[in-house]
């Protein structure tokens, strides 16, 4: 086991714990970025309306994956809906998440 998977965990088990759970995958892009592709059946909603919307997201009462398109805003996303309440992973890229579903 490498230092790496010690101390963050292997993260295609907890996106497959997620999915098997049936986790929502949540698109964290900009909208001209998400209408270019997407994960089918994911939902959108841009990073800047994350906060605004947590309570709501947060009725879905399902797992959460956030995806974006290299990781980054979909960490912020996930940082943001865990201080939140809503049980979240990030699931960094969505063509490298796309490929782990």
């Amino acid at each position: 086991m490498g230092i790496f998977s010690f101390l963050f965990g292997n993260k295609a088990n907890k996106i497959k714990d997620f999915t098997d759970r049936g986790a929502i995958i949540l698109d964290v892009r900009s909208k001209a970025e998400y209408n270019s592709g997407a994960i089918p059946g994911s939902k959108h909603v841009p990073l800047q309306q994350i906060q605004a919307k947590a309570s709501e997201i947060k009725k879905w009462d399902k797992p959460v994956i956030t995806c974006c398109a290299s990781g980054m805003r979909s960490g912020s996303a996930a940082a943001i809906l865990r201080s939140n309440g809503v049980e979240v992973i990030n699931g960094g890229g969505w063509q490298s998440l796309y490929n782990k579903l």
